[in-house]
């Protein structure tokens, strides 16, 4: 069993060239900037990083340039979801022996399955891994990992960790509990950047955040502040990120926003796989100068050429999101101080 797995891992972005190939220089060029910029793992063939959409040849080479480049810096946690388990398995095989940290693996996707066939999905994977593997709760596309999956789960020694990706803090401190006591090195992960500071008050241990493509340092001070406690400050950052997070994932289709926001950063990451129409663009061409005004609000890109308007009083207010995330912020301190955590 490896290192425990904590802080922010970026599920990467995947640059692609004119012809929509892998952009490989800009690729090693990003991994090195995200770690300058301190991230604490990266996380090769996420969600973010289109894997649906990408050969299982170029889910083998995007993992072997990242440990590559990496070179031990940083825990990689691969993805390794594929179709079947026999698959998923040669996936595992493949990216141990490239040197990756860990696997990350989604529930079944595509057929809708009963918990003990999601149970007997990982059961097979953890008996054969040479790996160890994080879980990959996102039930919005796969079958959901309960909470008493996720304990019987928590028996193998392989399977160490969980990435969820409901952004349901209940869901969360409902499976610390459950797994913590008898695993107390088990990892858990959270997929939802809006509630980052919630959840790790709740006790996760850091999160794969999207938004870590584009403002990896607001994204590693954010979970600084959280472990050490300073929540008023952490959620400063969080308000911030909850903006940026609802534009570049509700307003773009899924991951453009992101696409659009790295590229703000200096790096040319081209078009994505999925093709779109003229309407499409020029919609992404107006928001990305939103985007920018945005990431420019944090010191982190000049302002684009049109400018950015300057927010009237009554516009200054926090978006009920953020009121929302501050409130659950709050609960879970008062549950955790009548357990007598805090």
């Amino acid at each position: 069993m490896g290192k425990r797995l904590t802080g922010i891992f970026t599920p990467m972005l995947v640059p692609l060239d004119g012809r929509g190939e892998l952009n490989e220089s800009e690729f090693r060029r990003f991994i090195n900037w995200l770690i300058a910029s301190g991230v604490n793992g990266l996380y090769p063939n996420g969600s973010t990083g289109e894997f649906t959409r990408l050969t299982a040849e170029e889910r083998r080479r995007i993992v072997r340039i990242v440990c590559d480049e990496v070179k031990g810096r940083v825990p990689v946690l691969a993805g390794a979801a594929e179709a079947n388990v026999k698959e998923t398995l040669a996936a595992c095989e493949l990216y141990h022996s490239y040197g990756a940290t860990a696997v990350a693996i989604v529930s079944p996707f595509y057929y809708k399955l009963s918990s003990e066939s999601v149970y007997a999905h990982f059961r097979e994977i953890a008996l054969h891994s040479p790996i160890d593997v994080t879980l990959y709760n996102i039930p919005m596309f796969a079958s959901p990992i309960d909470v008493p999956t996720l304990q019987r789960l928590a028996e193998f020694e392989r399977v160490t960790g969980i990435k969820d990706s409901t952004g349901d803090v209940a869901l969360m401190m409902r499976m610390i509990s459950a797994v913590r006591p008898n695993r107390p090195d088990f990892t858990f992960l959270t997929g939802w950047d809006c509630v980052l500071v919630p959840m790790l008050v709740a006790g996760a241990d850091g999160g794969t955040n999207a938004a870590s493509n584009v403002v990896p340092e607001l994204m590693r001070r954010i979970y600084d502040l959280a472990a050490a406690s300073q929540f008023d400050a952490a959620m400063e950052l969080q308000r911030r990120i909850l903006e940026l997070f609802d534009l570049m994932l509700y307003q773009f289709e899924f991951p453009d926003g992101f696409r659009a926001g790295v590229e703000m950063r200096g790096f040319d990451f081209g078009r994505s796989r999925q093709p779109q129409t003229q309407s499409q663009a020029a919609e992404r061409a107006r928001l990305k100068d939103v985007l920018q005004c945005l990431v420019s609000g944090v010191g982190l890109a000049p302002p684009p050429a049109v400018g950015c308007p300057v927010p009237s009083p009554d516009t200054k207010s926090a978006p009920p999101q953020t009121a929302e995330v501050e409130r659950i912020v709050f609960d879970v301190l008062d549950i955790l101080r009548q357990r007598g955590v805090l």
